[in-house]
């Protein structure tokens, strides 16, 4: 009580020190105040206005030879890839499709693959890239069941038509020998397995490959095929040194190593081992994955390992050379994913071979 008439006359003291004049004053403006307040009606809540914090560039497409403009290719946003890109400038240059479009953050470098963002390489609002034609291209279905095919078909010719193309008294004076049957059988069941898993199994990318690599591709694959075939189907075929013993433990290496490379190519068509998010491909219960404890590419062993064994049971020279070259470049390819793989699961792959295990 005592605090609350203290208050009172101070409030008092203060009022008394005013005029009055202004005293009125302030009463009058108060009062209209709260009249025009009154008036107004209730108050409106006012939005907030969001805005755009989407980013857009213009990307300058180059000549990569002439260093000349082709276009301008504008409004791209942060979360467009270079495939759109190459829609869009399409669509500007129509003469250029999609798939035999080149393009290069610098000369010289590169190409920058179609699920790369703007974002990632773009260092201002306005992006140079350089424009390359890689000529005529072809999807990779397309590639790998034109380099099947034409050896599965090839050497069904040479077994099935072999009086077109030996002479007719010899093939029919001497019989085929039991290893020729096997092998055409082991051929077969190669490149039937193949063209299966490119229809059913394997995750072939978007992406199209030159027409001149399928040329090579198909060249390679078919040229080699007839090789083989002529040797093995000729009546004059010897077979190997040490008789059935060689032969069978051949054939059943070479069905234990088509069986594995299939498993494998199961597993990496697996959700989980595709993409960008990618997990590294990891053994089963199957016991033909447990090669992936040694080696980074397993698919490739089993395939070596096929034509090693399929070399052995028919002992020609074509053959081997085939499987050597096959090798060779099995092992590049290896090589390759491995470090790719060391790169993004360097915990996974650090003691492991990329081939051979131990060795390579």
């Amino acid at each position: 009580m005592f605090k609350r008439h203290k208050s009172l006359e101070r409030k008092r003291e203060l009022f008394q020190g005013l005029p009055q004049s202004t005293m009125k004053n302030n009463t009058r403006n108060f009062h209209s105040l709260s009249q025009l307040v009154l008036s107004a009606g209730p108050l409106r809540t006012t939005r907030a206005v969001k805005l755009s914090k989407t980013t857009h560039f213009e990307i300058e497409i180059l000549d990569a030879h002439t260093r000349k403009q082709i276009c301008i290719v504008d409004k791209v946003t942060q979360t467009s890839t270079i495939h759109d890109v190459k829609q869009k400038f399409h669509k500007a240059c129509p003469k250029w499709h999609p798939s035999r479009v080149g393009l290069q953050l610098e000369y010289g470098g590169p190409f920058l693959k179609d699920y790369i963002t703007i974002q990632s390489v773009a260092a201002s609002s306005i992006v140079t890239l350089y424009f390359t034609d890689l000529g005529q291209q072809v999807g990779w279905t397309t590639v790998f069941l034109a380099e099947y095919t034409g050896p599965l078909l090839i050497y069904l010719l040479f077994y099935l038509r072999s009086s077109y193309i030996y002479d007719v008294k010899e093939s029919s004076q001497r019989p085929r020998h039991p290893v020729v049957h096997l092998a055409c059988f082991c051929h077969c069941i190669h490149y039937i397995r193949h063209l299966l898993e490119t229809l059913f199994v394997h995750k072939v990318s978007a992406g199209h490959s030159p027409t001149k690599n399928l040329i090579k591709g198909c060249a390679f694959y078919w040229g080699f095929t007839s090789w083989m075939a002529y040797y093995i189907n000729h009546p004059r075929y010897t077979p190997p040194s040490f008789g059935n013993r060689q032969i069978t433990v051949s054939a059943i290496n070479f069905l234990i190593c088509e069986a594995g490379n299939h498993f494998i190519n199961t597993i990496l068509a697996h959700p989980n081992h595709t993409g960008s998010n990618a997990c590294f491909p990891s053994p089963n219960y199957n016991p033909f994955t447990w090669l992936f404890f040694l080696v980074s590419c397993p698919n490739y062993t089993y395939e070596i390992g096929s034509w090693i064994s399929f070399t052995v049971m028919t002992q020609t020279l074509p053959v081997g050379i085939f499987t050597i070259l096959m090798s060779i470049q099995m092992s590049l390819w290896a090589r390759k994913k491995h470090k790719i793989y060391k790169k993004k699961f360097n915990l996974y792959v650090h003691r492991k071979s990329a081939i051979i295990p131990f060795i390579l």
